[in-house]
């Protein structure tokens, strides 16, 4: 019996490597074939996403392929980071039921206390924890209605747990928007929690890769004056989570490297239209 069992969940664990793999390279693939295309297209149009970029006549002073290099990076960086999003999405649909936004009951007693708490966190008068809002679900009184987009809202039907997600693909958090934006996360908390209870639901801060080196402490102020320890989900943290796999990280990685040729492609191509004047 131990050994059909083993067997099943040994058949199971490669049916979802097989689909985890499928969503990366048919992703991928398209996004090579968007990049290239789009930008091939814009070669003659004086708004095109590199011809607005390659004006700055300090970089320009650099030579054509710095000035073609510099432009194209910041097209790349955003437009892959957009894909990696959407493909997370693709991947936790095998396991998960997604959605991308909240909407419900919550209490002004609660966004009064949440409003106090992130003011102490602003003033580092209090360092984050997830037991700051632990009972939060106990403060109640006058009724407000709420909907608020998100990131990622995934509900595991399996284990009944539903993760509220803040996705930062290389972890940025801009200064203006890191309150507003665990605000947001603790407002759909307490929604969900209102309704179900305290312990399942969870707020996690969540990056595609780790700016500081995979295995790597997080550091990031911005984030750690908000978001605690436990709230932060990193690189292959967050890739095992969504694939529901403790190898989601390395099935993702591999297979982005064995497709990577068709954005290297991609880029060549581009580069061949836009310096063949050079």
């Amino acid at each position: 019996m131990l050994s059909m069992l083993g067997k099943l969940l040994d058949m199971n664990s490669l049916e979802n490597e097989k689909a985890i793999r499928a969503i990366v390279a048919t992703c991928v693939e398209a996004y090579a074939s968007g990049f290239s295309d789009r930008h091939i297209s814009e070669k003659d149009d004086d708004d095109g996403t590199i011809n607005m970029k390659i004006h700055n006549v300090f970089i320009a002073a650099l030579g054509p392929e710095i000035q073609y290099y510099s432009a194209l990076a910041r097209s790349l960086d955003s437009s892959l980071g957009n894909m990696l999003e959407k493909m997370a999405i693709r991947i936790a649909t095998l396991h998960y039921t997604v959605s991308q936004h909240v909407e419900g009951c919550l209490y002004k007693e609660q966004t009064d206390y949440i409003a106090e708490l992130l003011e102490k966190y602003k003033r580092h008068a209090q360092k984050p924890s997830v037991l700051d809002y632990q009972g939060i679900t106990k403060r109640i009184g006058d009724i407000i209605q709420k909907r608020h987009e998100s990131d990622y809202y995934l509900y595991d039907e399996v284990t009944g747990m539903r993760y509220l997600i803040e996705l930062k693909i290389g972890g940025d958090l801009d200064n203006k928007k890191a309150r507003s934006e665990k605000e947001a996360l603790l407002e759909q908390y307490c929604i969900l929690t209102n309704q179900l209870g305290e312990d399942k639901v969870k707020i996690l801060f969540a990056t595609a890769y780790n700016r500081y080196g995979e295995g790597k402490p997080w550091r990031q102020g911005r984030v750690l004056q908000f978001f605690s320890e436990d709230e932060l989900c990193i690189s292959r943290d967050f890739w095992n989570l969504v694939c529901k796999s403790e190898r989601g990280y390395d099935i993702v990685v591999d297979e982005y490297k064995n497709c990577v040729h068709y954005i290297i492609a991609a880029l060549d191509n581009i580069k061949s239209i836009y310096l063949s004047n050079e």
